[in-house]
C-alpha cells in the first residue's frame, strides 16, 4: 500500500469540540463495562482503556464476549450498567451514528447497488461533504487500500479480498479517531489473511488510526495489535503486549487458548518442580508451592534414547517451519515438541527428554 498521507478533509467530530488530549490520555474508556442476555453476564464488569494511535486486538473463543464489547462501544448494544466514554465524554444516551466512530463487520455489508466508489463514499455523503472532495478522498483512499481505479466496479464483481478493502476504505473515509473492526479477514483464505493484516498494521501507522479489533484468530491478532487483550466467560483474563502475552500466559486458560498443550501441575521447592514428567527447573524466583507449569514445546529438548526422560513418538507434524512432534512418556501426560525439519524422529521411534528451564514458566491461578 502506498505510504503517502492522504490530505486533510472534513472530521466526523463536530467542529466545537476541544482539540485532541495528550497521547498519554484514553481514547476511549470503558469503566465497569456490564451486558446481560438472560441474566448471563456477557460483559461482567470490564474496565479497559485504548491511547490514541493504539491498536488494541481482543482476543477470545466463541461467547467470550468480545463481539458484545465492540457493540456497546459502537452504540448497538446498550449497557445494563457501566460506562463507555470517549475523549473522556460519556456516551449513555449517545445514538450510534453520533459517536464518531468507524465499525467494519466481518461480512463487510457492501451496498450491492452502489458501485466501489458509491460505497466509499457514503459516509463522506452523510457528513456534508462536497462532491468534489468524495471523489477526492475516494481516490486517495483506493489508492491506499491498493485498488486504484477501481471507483466505477461493481462492487458483486470483487473477490472476497477486494470487498474487504472497499469496506475498510469505507470505514476509514470519515476519518474516524476510532476504527473498530469485528473479525475484519474472517472470510477470507489464510494466505490472503497473513498477506492483508500485514497491510493493515502499516496502513494503521501511516494514518495514525486508533484501531480497537476482536478477532477469534491469534495470529491475527498477534500480527497487528500493539496490545492483546484475552477475553474468558465476559471478563479480561490478561492484557499486554502480543510478546509479553505470548511468554508469559497470564493462567491455564491462556496458555491453553494460545494453543499451548503442555501444562500440569507442579509442587515447587527451590528451582526444581516435581512434575508428572519428574523434576524440571523453574526460575530462581519462581512462586513455590502447589503451582501450574507450562513447558512451552521449544523447552522439550530431543536427546539420545537412554537420556533423560523415556519417549515414544507418538505423531508428528509437518508445520512449515518446523515439524510438531508428539512424545508419549511411559506414565505421563504427552508432551508437544518442536523439532528442526531434518531432525524430527519417526513415529514409533523412542527418544529422552530434557528440559529448558528458559521455555518453562509458572502460571497464575484462573
Amino acid at each position: 500500500m502506498p505510504p503517502n498521507m492522504p490530505p486533510n478533509m472534513p472530521q466526523n467530530t463536530p467542529p466545537s469540540e476541544p482539540p485532541s488530549e495528550p497521547q498519554n490520555r484514553p481514547l476511549l474508556s470503558l469503566e465497569g463495562a456490564t451486558v446481560r442476555f438472560g441474566g448471563r453476564p456477557v460483559l461482567d464488569a470490564v474496565d479497559l482503556a485504548v491511547v490514541e494511535h493504539e491498536i488494541v486486538c481482543v482476543l477470545g473463543p466463541s461467547g467470550s464476549g468480545k463481539s458484545t464489547l465492540l457493540r456497546a462501544v459502537a452504540g448497538l448494544q446498550p449497557l445494563e450498567s457501566g460506562r463507555v466514554l470517549l475523549d473522556g465524554r460519556d456516551q449513555s444516551g449517545v445514538p450510534a451514528h453520533k459517536r464518531g466512530v468507524g465499525l467494519m463487520f466481518q461480512d463487510h455489508q457492501l451496498f450491492p447497488q452502489r458501485d466501489v466508489a458509491g460505497n466509499v463514499a457514503f459516509g463522506l455523503r452523510m457528513h456534508g461533504a462536497s462532491r468534489q472532495q468524495q471523489d477526492a478522498r475516494v481516490g486517495e483512499l483506493l489508492d491506499l487500500v491498493g485498488l486504484p481505479g477501481a471507483a466505477r466496479r461493481a462492487v458483486a464483481g470483487l473477490s472476497g479480498g477486494e470487498q474487504q478493502r472497499v469496506a475498510l476504505a469505507r470505514a476509514l473515509a470519515p476519518r474516524p479517531r476510532l476504527l473498530m473492526l469485528d473479525e475484519p479477514l474472517g472470510q477470507l483464505d489464510r494466505s490472503l489473511r497473513e498477506r492483508l493484516v500485514v497491510e493493515l498494521r502499516e496502513l494503521f501507522g501511516v494514518l495514525g488510526t486508533t484501531v480497537l479489533a476482536v478477532t477469534h484468530d491469534q495470529g491475527e491478532a498477534f500480527a497487528l495489535a500493539d496490545r492483546v487483550v484475552v477475553m474468558r466467560d465476559g471478563r479480561i483474563a490478561q492484557s499486554g503486549t502480543p510478546l509479553e502475552v505470548w511468554q508469559h500466559p497470564a493462567d491455564e486458560f491462556v496458555a491453553r487458548f494460545l494453543g499451548f498443550d503442555n501444562v500440569v501441575g507442579a509442587t515447587i521447592a527451590g528451582e526444581a518442580a516435581d512434575t508428572p514428567w519428574g523434576k524440571l527447573p523453574v526460575p530462581e524466583d519462581a512462586p513455590q508451592g502447589t503451582r501450574t507449569l507450562l513447558v512451552r514445546p521449544a523447552g522439550v529438548c530431543l536427546l539420545p534414547a537412554d537420556e533423560g526422560l523415556r519417549c515414544t513418538v507418538a505423531a508428528r507434524t509437518f508445520k512449515g517451519t518446523h515439524v510438531a512432534v508428539q512424545l508419549q512418556p511411559e506414565d505421563a501426560p504427552r508432551l508437544d515438541a518442536a523439532c528442526a525439519l531434518r531432525e524430527a524422529p519417526e513415529v514409533g521411534s523412542v527418544v529422552g527428554v530434557d528440559f529448558d528451564a528458559a521455555e518453562i514458566v509458572v502460571l497464575g491461578d484462573a
